[in-house]
């Protein structure tokens, strides 16, 4: 199998702290496949997440990360995002005094060097906008202040779109939807998993909902730091079922 994304016995803690978080965590994600990681409240899963940002906040204490085969173990946020990576926010940030579409073409520009003007992104950004249900003034306001849930996420979603990373980990990006708005957001990871049929895809998540949208082709279940089972979609029907204290 051709090799995106690598994450090979991963131990980290958080930088102000001894105990690990992650202990031996390995995971491989080739071209085009989409993986779950479903666990428990304090089984890492934020930790990975911060962990794959490169967020100052957590120490990788060993193993490493890879992705198209270079180890980025020690790359900063900046060079993993300009490369491919994509990070959605389980609590995206606001940005006061930024607008949308600023931050789209600052991203874009980091990411690509291409320097669209407002009007060309504006025009890239209405697409997705109408297929994600969202009103056309969304991006002359300012990042994510005064957005909904739904809004934020959706708002990812489309930088997602617009970015077209190579790679994209979502850290529980279904948290707080309700289900209209987890079904929109459900519908704009396919499409542009249609667009971008090479796209990689982690999602790390609590509920079996979104994999019911999503349909991931991988699903793994994290318990204290490390993967204890993977599988497919019979994984998650099987924790729905029994809960994780089977898979303790």
């Amino acid at each position: 199998m051709t090799e995106l994304f690598r994450i090979d016995d991963l131990h980290a803690k958080p930088a102000e702290g001894d105990a690990e978080i992650l202990r031996g965590l390995s995971l491989t994600v080739g071209p085009g496949e989409v993986h779950a990681i479903m666990g428990p409240n304090g089984s890492g899963k934020s930790t990975l997440a911060s962990t794959l940002l490169a967020s100052p906040e957590y120490t990788v204490t060993a193993g490493r990360i890879l992705f198209h085969g270079d180890d980025i173990t020690d790359w900063p946020t900046d060079l993993r995002a300009k490369q491919g990576i994509f990070l959605a926010f389980q609590y995206p940030q606001e940005i006061a005094g930024v607008s949308v579409i600023q931050f789209l073409r600052q991203a874009l520009s980091a990411r690509k060097g291409i320097d669209l003007s407002v009007l060309e992104l504006r025009l890239a950004t209405m697409e997705w906008m109408q297929r994600l249900g969202m009103d056309s003034s969304f991006v002359d306001r300012y990042l994510n202040e005064g957005f909904s849930g739904g809004e934020k996420k959706r708002n990812e979603i489309m930088q997602m779109a617009i970015l077209e990373p190579d790679i994209a980990i979502l850290d529980e990006t279904d948290s707080g939807l309700d289900i209209d708005a987890l079904r929109i957001v459900a519908q704009g990871i396919r499409e542009i998993r249609a667009d971008r049929p090479q796209m990689g895809v982690v999602l790390i998540t609590h509920y079996q909902r979104l994999l019911d949208e999503v349909r991931p082709d991988h699903v793994h279940i994290l318990v204290d730091g490390r993967i204890v089972a993977s599988g497919g979609m019979e994984l998650a029907a099987q924790l729905e079922r029994d809960g994780y204290e089977a898979f303790r």
